[in-house]
């Protein structure tokens, strides 16, 4: 006997099945991910060093705003690496 879930992926497949992705397509996004994991590690590092700094003297608005700046970048590193991993599924 099958599952709910198992009855709903079949039924979703059915209606729009998954996409194959080719090998180049594959190790593309592979390595978007790679680049952009990197990039928002390398943002988070500079901006917890500043955050950090601004706590540490008191200025907590300023460590808020950096907070919420960092929060923000985050956001559109993400957005961006979502619209070029799109673009290469898109890609035939």
């Amino acid at each position: 006997m099958k599952t709910a879930y198992e009855l709903a992926m079949e039924r979703l497949n059915k209606s729009a099945p998954a996409a194959k992705l080719t090998a180049g397509q594959r190790k593309a996004l592979a390595e978007l991910d790679s680049v952009y994991t990197a990039k928002i590690a390398a943002r988070e590092i500079a901006m917890k060093s500043e955050i950090e700094t601004a706590s540490g003297d008191g200025r907590f608005e300023q460590a808020a705003e950096l907070q919420q700046q960092l929060q923000n970048e985050r956001q559109a590193l993400q957005a961006e690496l979502a619209e070029r991993k799109e673009s290469v599924r898109q890609a035939r």
